[in-house]
């Protein structure tokens, strides 16, 4: 039995990668491949330091020749190797092949996987950092269905060597996860991190598939990754789907609006139209290769209080059947939203707002951590081609608030004055006036209270949507979206 002494602090001890690697060895029903591209092979390497992996590991392999890659695995459509496509195809193509080599019959217990990772390290020049995919498709049982995790990384670190080790480690963690801690995928994307810093590698998206993870919902997974601070932001597609940032945004206009969504209203969608046919007819802006972009911050400037996640997802849900593309960050300015687009296009931007929104980008309280104060903050706001199109608020006593008769703090108005002459803020003028009482908030507290009329303010089968999934309050029992 340990021997505890007075004064000992309960922690979580995480077993060190030899200790992780010789659990999975010596576990004689666990066996299967190694297929690592692009870094050398140091996922391998850790189980083959541990010792006893002779009776893991049927084989370890490399095909890092383009030509024999694809002899192997195929050619992909867009000739690309570093993708998810490439690396479903590693996973199917080395499990198949275990499959067939190895008899259920000779081996009845034996849990399969295989364990494939396909990556870019960073260029000579140091220009660009490198990316990857690693994914696992194994069993838990040899009588049960494979499961699958798959997920994208991006490295931080500016040293190959250094990118190669870490990626040595974030496989170990992955691979130990996906058999010692399936059963609690929240920590089991925690534990990735072990013996890696955040500074050294990020991780944008993950997906989980399989019998074991029949009940888990992959929106809300990714969730965690910005909620954990392993990313910054993640992305879902109009079908609900996570989807990797870098393949929606990759060279494209984009035109963001933040909000809370809490429900979408028609407001918000009028907003979007209206600066979307502004946006469009803008110089240098191609409608084939523009992205529009509904973003939630989870620290938005006006929020409070715990992060409900199930919230934030029920807002994606509505706005995704919308057919639109939800952005779920961790971004409480603006000019980090826009220094991340910019790390995957250099086209033109817009930012759709409201009035009150504008307001507080020129509060000066938000940037006192940075060195030059709000002026290092607009340089990176608005050093690229970003214009923002605004949506005027309508006040109490009917009168309208726009770019033209707002109040900023009075140090701030020249400044104003600055980028308004020159055309970085401009006004949205064919609005829909008949929308313009319409707020969030309202419709919430008309769910709330249980009063008629709220439907009228949302976009056409948002209610019927909140009505069937129990949404914001709507009914006595609550089913959240994704149950």
């Amino acid at each position: 039995m340990e021997i505890t002494l007075k004064g000992d602090k309960e922690f979580d001890e995480i077993p060190s990668l030899k200790t992780k690697c010789l659990r999975i060895n010596l576990n004689e029903n666990i066996y299967g491949t190694f297929a690592e591209i692009g870094a050398g092979q140091e996922t391998v390497r850790q189980f083959f330091r541990a010792g006893g992996a002779s009776g893991t590991i049927a084989k370890a392999m490399s095909a890092y020749d383009k030509a024999f890659s694809d002899a192997i695995y195929g050619i992909e459509d867009d000739k690309r190797y570093v993708t998810e496509a490439r690396l479903r195809k590693m996973l199917d193509h080395e499990i198949g092949l275990v499959e067939k080599r190895l008899t259920r019959e000779d081996h009845p217990h034996k849990m399969f996987f295989t364990y494939a990772n396909t990556v870019a390290t960073i260029d000579f020049a140091k220009k660009y950092k490198g990316h990857g995919w690693i994914g696992i498709k194994y069993q838990v049982d040899s009588d049960q269905g494979y499961n699958e995790i798959v997920l994208h990384f991006r490295f931080k670190e500016t040293d190959a060597r250094l990118q190669q080790e870490t990626l040595g480690i974030l496989g170990t963690n992955l691979i130990y996860g996906a058999f010692y801690k399936y059963n609690e995928p929240k920590k089991l994307l925690r534990y990735l991190y072990d013996h890696i810093d955040k500074d050294q590698i990020e991780i944008d998206t993950i997906n989980f598939a399989g019998p074991v993870f029949k009940d888990i919902d992959n929106r809300l997974m990714s969730l965690q990754l910005v909620k954990n601070g392993m990313t910054d932001a993640v992305m879902f597609a109009p079908d609900g789907n996570n989807v990797l940032p870098a393949r929606v945004l990759y060279k494209k206009n984009i035109l963001t609006l933040r909000g809370s969504f809490r429900p979408v209203t028609k407001v918000n969608m009028d907003m979007y139209k209206k600066s979307y046919e502004m946006f469009i007819k803008e110089n240098k802006v191609d409608t084939e290769k523009t992205q529009v972009i509904f973003e939630i911050t989870l620290s938005n400037l006006r929020a409070e209080g715990e992060i409900d996640e199930q919230d934030f997802m029920d807002r994606a849900r509505l706005l995704c059947s919308l057919g639109q593309t939800v952005l779920i960050s961790n971004f409480q300015e603006y000019y980090k939203l826009v220094e991340y687009f910019s790390q995957y296009t250099k086209a033109r931007m817009g930012l759709a707002m409201g009035v009150n929104n504008l307001i507080d980008i020129f509060d000066e309280k938000y940037y006192r951590h940075l060195s030059g104060g709000i002026l290092e903050a607009f340089g990176k706001l608005f050093f690229k081609d970003l214009r923002v199109y605004l949506y005027p608020i309508q006040n109490d006593d009917g009168t309208l608030t726009d770019s033209e008769n707002l109040k900023v703090h009075p140090r701030m108005k020249e400044l104003y004055k600055f980028f308004k002459y020159n055309g970085k803020v401009v006004d949205i003028t064919d609005y829909d006036e008949s929308t313009l009482s319409v707020f969030s908030r309202t419709v919430l507290k008309m769910i709330a209270n249980g009063e008629d009329g709220w439907e009228g303010m949302l976009p056409e089968g948002v209610s019927n949507l909140i009505k069937e999934k129990s949404l914001f309050g709507c009914e006595t029992e609550q089913i959240h979206l994704g149950e």
